[in-house]
C-alpha cells in the first residue's frame, strides 16, 4: 500500500504518468496498474485521464492524495526513528532554499554535521513557490524562505532573521559615496536584480514602485552569485539583503549602503511540514534553527564573521 501511495504522490508532482514512473524506478504500466488498484480498493476514480494522459485528480483523488502524503511522511518518520535508536542519527537531509538565503544555510548545516556526522545534506536553490511545493510533495524535508510576504500554506515555521536591504555599488559609482540612500534614489540607478519569479525581486519591485519608480534592471539572473560577481567588477550595482552581502564578503571595491524611506524588512526562516510526527532529522534541524535564530538576532555579524 505504501508503495502505491508513493506512486500517487509522484504523479501529483510530475503531472505525467511516464515521468512519475521514471522517478519511481518502475515502468509506466506498473505505475498505472498500481493506481488503478488503489481506485478499485476505494471504489472511486482518483485520477482524471484523457486516453493515457494525466488530466488531474478527482475530488476524491485530492483527498486520497492528502492522506497519502501524511501516511508516507509518517512511515518515513517511523523508519528514521527506529534507525536513530539503533545507530544514532543518520540519513539524508534535503533542504530547499531561496537564493537570498542559500549562503545562510551553512550556518545551519555546519553545526548540525558537527553533532551528527553521519547525516548527509542536499541544498537546492529554488523559488519560494517551489520550496513550498517540494515540501508538500515530500521532495525535500525542509525549506528556508520568506515567512511574512506571501501565503505559506500548511507548514510550521522557525523565524531565523529579518532581511534588510542594501545598495551594493562601487565607491566611485552612482550614490557610492553616501551613508544611506532612499528607494526613490536607488530606482534611478541601473541595477542587476533577480528574475521576477523570485520573491526577493517581487519585494524589491513593490518597494521601488511605492517610491514612484518603475523597476528597469539592466541585468537579471536567478543566481545571487551572478549578481554579486557583476557588482564586484565595479561597473554594476544591485540590491541585496544585508546578511547575504556580508556572508559573500565585501571588499574595498564594494560598498553596502542601507536603503531607507522606508527601512523595509522581511522575515526569513525555516519551514517544515506541519505534522504531528516529526522525523529525528527534522527535529535536530529545528534545534539548530532555534539556536541560530538566537545568534542572528544579535547585531554582531561583520563581513561574515560573528564577533562575540
Amino acid at each position: 500500500m505504501i508503495e502505491k501511495l508513493e506512486y500517487l504522490i509522484a504523479l501529483a508532482r510530475e503531472r505525467h504518468f511516464g515521468r512519475a514512473a521514471e522517478v519511481c524506478g518502475v515502468s509506466q504500466p506498473t505505475l498505472s496498474i498500481a493506481i488503478r488498484t488503489l481506485e478499485d480498493s476505494f471504489g472511486v476514480l482518483l485520477v482524471q485521464r484523457g486516453g493515457a494522459r494525466f488530466r488531474g485528480f478527482t475530488p476524491e483523488g485530492e483527498r486520497v492524495l492528502e492522506w497519502a502524503r501524511r501516511i508516507v511522511a509518517d512511515t518515513r518518520a517511523m523508519h528514521q526513528e527506529v534507525d536513530a535508536l539503533k545507530r544514532g542519527l543518520s540519513g539524508h537531509l534535503r533542504i530547499a532554499a531561496i537564493p537570498t538565503a542559500l549562503a545562510m544555510s551553512a550556518m545551519l548545516t555546519t553545526p548540525y554535521r558537527a553533532k551528527h556526522p553521519d547525516v548527509k545534506f542536499s541544498i537546492l536553490s529554488q523559488t519560494s513557490i517551489e520550496v513550498l511545493g517540494m515540501i508538500d510533495n515530500l521532495e525535500v524535508d525542509a525549506g528556508i524562505t520568506y515567512l511574512d510576504n506571501e501565503p505559506l500554506g500548511r507548514v510550521s515555521t522557525v523565524p531565523l532573521y529579518e532581511e534588510e536591504y542594501r545598495l551594493l555599488t562601487s565607491p566611485s559609482g552612482a550614490l557610492g559615496n553616501r551613508d544611506q540612500v532612499t528607494w526613490a534614489e536607488v530606482g534611478k540607478v541601473p541595477l542587476c536584480l533577480l528574475t521576477p519569479a523570485m520573491q526577493n525581486r517581487r519585494i524589491i519591485d513593490r518597494l521601488l514602485r511605492a517610491a514612484g519608480v518603475e523597476p528597469l534592471p539592466t541585468l537579471e539572473s536567478n543566481s545571487m552569485i551572478v549578481l554579486f560577481a557583476h557588482v564586484r567588477t565595479g561597473q554594476w550595482a544591485s540590491i541585496m539583503p544585508a546578511k547575504l552581502a556580508d556572508t559573500l564578503g565585501l571588499t574595498d571595491s564594494i560598498r553596502s549602503i542601507p536603503i531607507v524611506e522606508p527601512a523595509a524588512t522581511h522575515a526569513v526562516g525555516l519551514v517544515i511540514p506541519e505534522r504531528e510526527v516529526t522525523t529525528p532529522l527534522i527535529g535536530a534541524l529545528i534545534t539548530e534553527a532555534r539556536q541560530l535564530a538566537g545568534v542572528l538576532s544579535k547585531p554582531s555579524l561583520q563581513n561574515g564573521v560573528f564577533v562575540h
